[in-house]
């Protein structure tokens, strides 16, 4: 495991834990070897994540989205194990989001969240 002190103030503490996370990755894989190969392809509506699972079936997977992470699992019974957690810069929505299994090829869809404004007006007095 790579590990790199920062010194920062709290207020910038949540916008960098996303590149935190992203730069321990790189020089873990970079280290370690990556051991899922995962091809990701974006549009202006989706993403597409193809992932090489041979040997699993449905029923031995396991996948979880909760807010911009997308989490895939195989169960303890699995014969072929595989975890992994892919993280993005906008929202899924779960609604418009998909996944298929083929010939031991996962494609998962998931579709974009639009970013909703929570902007009041105030008026002056």
């Amino acid at each position: 495991m790579f590990f790199a002190p920062v010194l920062r103030t709290r207020a910038y503490a949540p916008a960098l834990r996303s590149f935190d996370r992203s730069f321990e990755r790189f020089f873990n894989d970079a280290l370690q070897g990556s051991q899922h190969a995962a091809n990701v392809e974006q549009d202006d509506a989706s993403w597409s994540i193809t992932l090489d699972v041979p040997g699993v079936s449905r029923e031995q997977l396991d996948i979880g989205i909760e807010g911009n992470v997308v989490r895939v699992a195989t169960k303890a019974e699995a014969t072929r194990q595989y975890k992994a957690a892919y993280e993005f810069a906008q929202e899924i929505d779960v609604a418009a989001s998909e996944a298929k299994l083929e010939n031991g090829v996962l494609t998962l869809k998931l579709g974009k969240k639009a970013p909703v404004s929570n902007v009041t007006q105030l008026t002056v007095q």
